[in-house]
Parts: structure tokens; sequence; C-alpha cells
């Protein structure tokens, strides 16, 4: 099966939905004074003393999972899922992401247009890991993947999950007007809008001590970088670079506890947050449960600590579309695909013509699996499954064998 732009899935989709799917998950918004509190209240607990410095990294836990939740509240805000208007969307995500002094107008120009327009095209998606190409010519690229990288070998591999989400967002507003993200203008706006939410943070060091400083802002700021990495690094560097936006190739969804799930905002729904952008995560479940009826061997899912620990495991550069490349030794991993096989081995059409003979799979036109030497492929009809319900639900792909182990190095 070829892969589909999103709008494909979300055209076949649309009418299996409950009718209220696209509504505004207003009652989200009931989490913006929740954790305000937990912020604030921490702060000043520890500018007063009232905390014992023993005590402290429990303080700085708590503001830390609050500075995630609502990292996790102004990216549904910011989509328009949770309130009507642009004025009130950026003015809740502005309060939203002063942990990490993101401006709402480059979150939107970032994440929302050229991120989710953009999904895994190399030189394009400023969320893709590098090409090999890209690697070899920048020494900046080269220190990153090199020294901080969520890579299998990265010598400081495990500062991209304590402060990946401040170094990457830095990084975009400083290259914002260069790689046409901004305006002129709208990137100077975002700068100053996040050096001033910076001096900020820091009058709390200059009028309430370190103690506030530290453990109020620093330590919390590393665990919110991990908690919301542990999602953003699984969403998509295991999966191939892609020329068509199909993401069922190209994203993977998530599974946490209940509990994790319901703080988290089910921000692991990255699958279903890729057909709907606009659409709550709360309704994730039932895409995931459409998903699952129709496309069970395309549909990619696995928990979250298995495919963090796959992330790690693998490398971050991309030789080709469908192939992970350690530089420094030239071991190369498939990428992961549907159904938990390699890139390789999906199923897409030769290019030449078919046979009128040629056995098909399903007999919808779709011919059965074949060597490919490139996703850059031209989107074809989008075959739907039966209409008629399954006896049982079908199972979530486990993917519990991904990744493989390298492949073997030849040599001329």
């Amino acid at each position: 099966m070829l892969p589909q732009p999103a709008a494909a899935y979300a055209r076949s989709l649309r009418k299996h939905l409950p009718h209220d799917v696209h509504r505004r998950a207003t009652s989200r918004l009931l989490w913006l004074p929740i954790h305000l509190a937990l912020v604030v209240g921490g702060v000043a607990a520890l500018a007063v003393g009232a905390v014992p410095l023993g005590l402290a990294w429990l303080v700085s836990l708590l503001i830390g999972a609050a500075f995630a939740g609502l990292t996790f509240l102004a990216h549904e805000t910011l989509h328009g899922a949770i309130v009507k208007g642009r004025r009130w969307q950026r003015l809740i995500g502005a309060v939203a992401f002063l942990p990490f002094a993101i401006s709402p107008r480059l979150w939107v120009a970032w994440h929302n247009r050229v991120h989710h327009g953009r999904t895994q095209v190399p030189d394009s998606d400023p969320d893709a890991f590098p090409t090999l190409t890209a690697y070899r010519n920048s020494r900046f690229i080269r220190f990153m993947v090199d020294h901080v990288g969520a890579a299998r070998g990265a010598r400081g591999g495990v500062l991209a999950l304590l402060l990946g989400f401040t170094i990457q967002s830095t990084q975009v507003l400083l290259t914002a007007e260069r790689t046409r993200t901004l305006s002129r203008r709208d990137a100077r706006v975002a700068v100053i809008h996040t050096v001033l939410v910076w001096a900020g943070w820091l009058c709390i060091g200059l009028l309430w001590g370190w103690v506030p400083l530290i453990f109020g802002f620093a330590i919390p700021l590393t665990i919110a970088n991990t908690i919301v990495m542990a999602y953003i690094l699984t969403n998509h560097s295991l999966s191939p670079l892609t020329e068509v936006n199909d993401p069922l190739v190209n994203s993977l969804s998530v599974t946490v506890s209940p509990l994790v799930d319901w703080l988290s905002l089910g921000f692991g729904y990255h699958v279903e947050h890729h057909l709907y952008p606009w659409m709550s995560a709360r309704h994730g479940p039932a895409v995931r449960a459409q998903l699952l009826r129709r496309w069970p061997e395309r549909y990619q899912s696995m928990p979250l600590w298995r495919a963090l620990r796959a992330v790690y495991s693998t490398p971050r550069v991309y030789a080709d579309a469908r192939t992970l490349i350690e530089p420094r030794t030239g071991r190369t991993w498939p990428t992961l695909a549907p159904g938990g096989r390699t890139a390789s081995s999906i199923a897409i059409p030769s290019a030449a013509p078919l046979a009128a003979d040629t056995p098909l799979a399903n007999g919808r036109g779709v011919p059965r699996t074949v060597a490919v030497e490139s996703l850059v492929v031209t989107p074809v009809p989008l075959p739907i499954a039966s209409e008629a319900p399954p006896r049982t639900p079908p199972p979530r792909v486990a993917l519990a064998s991904w990744p493989p182990g390298p492949e073997p190095v030849t040599t001329e």
C-alpha cells in the first residue's frame, strides 16, 4: 500500500467518528490555574524558607511536572483545540509556555505550519533528524549529533532529555528569520518575547536568592524537558523520511499508564494528532479505534519506555529515507515501518505496469509486497477496509522485537 497524505485518512475516517470529536475541550483550561498554583506556590515556599533544603527536590519535582503540564496545555491550545479565537489562544499559549520562554507566534509557525505541513521531509521539517549529507556539511550538526543527540553512542545523549526542548526551541528561534519560518518583524518580536521571559526568571534569583532560582526553576526545567522530550523523541525519530506526509508511516504513537496519559493530556496519541491537529487528544482513543479497525497492519504504537530504548539503541542520521547510519562506524539500522517491519518491506507497487494476471492482496487493486527503492512516491486512492465491524477488536501492533541489530558492514 502506497503512503497516503494525512488528508486522505482524515476524509475516510470523518464519517465514522463521534459527532463531537472536533468539539473544543474547553474544560482542559482548568489545568492552567492548577499548574500555575503549583509553580507559584512552590517558588514562594522556597523563597520564604518554608521548605527545608533537604526536601527542596520534592518541590522541584512538583514544579517540573507542572512545567511539563503547562507545555502540553500550550501545545493543544495553540492548535485551537481548547479555546476559540487567536488572541485567546496566543494569550494562554504565552502563559503556558513561560517555563520554556517560547513565543506563541514562533510555535505556531515552527510547529503548526512547518512541522505539521512538512513532517519528516528531509531538510524541511525542523523536528526531523539530519541526513548524512547534512551531517557531513555542517560542523554544528555533527557536534549536536555526536555530543547531544539522543542516539546510540552519543557522548552526551542524556542531554537530549535533560535540555533537549530548551536547546531546540532556542535554535529554531535564532534561525527563524534565515529559514523563513518567521518574517523579520515576527522573528524580532519572538526574540524580544523570549529575552523578556528569561529576564523575568533571572529576576527570581536576584530578588529571592539562589534557592528558588535553582530549585524553583533550573531543576524543574530539566524535569520538564525530560518529560516533554520523552514524548517528542519518540514521535518521529524512529520513522523513515517521507515526501508524502503519511502519519501511519512517519509517525509513532506511544502508550503509557492511564494516570500518565491523563496528566500529559493524551500526548502519546501522536499518529492521531497528525491526522487531526486541531482535535483535542481526549478524542485520540476514538480515532485510534477506527485506525485499528481499518488499517491494523499500518498503525504503529508501542509503550513509551520501549520506544525510548529503541531511540537510544539506534543512530539519528539518515543514510537514506529508510536507513539510519552511525557515521563514525558506517553501521546501519533500518527505520521503523508499519507492522513492525523494516521500511524495505513496505507494500509499494513496482514502477512497471502490472500484468493482467498479477495476483492481488485484497481484491481492491493493492499489489503484494515488492522491493522498493524509495519512499518518495505519488499517492494513489486510498483503499478502505470493509465497513463490517470485526468480530473482535484487532490487536495493537506491539513492535516488541524492534529495533533489530545493525546491518552488516560490507567492504569493497
